[in-house]
């Protein structure tokens, strides 16, 4: 089965880094709150960075929408602690997803098993609300999609 916008979104727990400090994220801990996953392929590679850097320019667009966002790749805890010291810190924790396992309950692994670079937004109810998944050489999904992304998610529409 292929999770589509509808779908409850799979709970997960992953150790990850923010701001120097390593700990255990879940899914679980943000109900409630709009969260945008970003999933990426890896770190230190160009596209990545641009866009993690992207999003923690615009951390505050997305806080004002009480909006959590996770960055998770198949990198280990320590590379991401080093990619993040390098660029001078992200705005958001970056998880180590390094068995693929939450990649492939939200089926961004490309045909030979690679991290596609997708982006989910979870509603505070638990439910995928928008997906972007990407392919070869494409780019990241820019601030303001997202932001209406996260906005149709909050809507009471989207709550019904």
């Amino acid at each position: 089965m292929v999770l589509t916008a509808g779908d409850p979104a799979p709970p997960f727990t992953l150790e990850g880094v923010h701001d120097g400090a390593r700990r255990t994220y879940s899914l679980a801990e943000y109900a409630g709150r709009t969260v945008v996953l970003i999933f990426y392929p890896g770190d230190n590679t160009p596209v990545c960075t641009r866009q993690l850097n992207a999003y923690t320019t615009d951390i505050d667009q997305f806080l004002e929408l009480d909006a959590q966002l996770l960055g998770l790749s198949p990198d280990d805890v320590d590379s991401h602690e080093g990619f993040a010291e390098h660029q001078g810190g992200f705005a958001f924790p970056l998880l180590a997803d390094t068995d693929k396992d939450v990649a492939k309950a939200y089926g961004v692994l490309g045909p030979v098993g690679f991290y596609r670079r997708c982006v989910f937004v979870v509603d505070p109810s638990g439910t995928v609300t928008y997906v972007h998944r990407g392919f070869a050489g494409s780019t990241f999904r820019q601030t303001p999609e997202l932001l209406a992304a996260i906005r149709q998610a909050r809507s009471p529409s989207a709550q019904a």
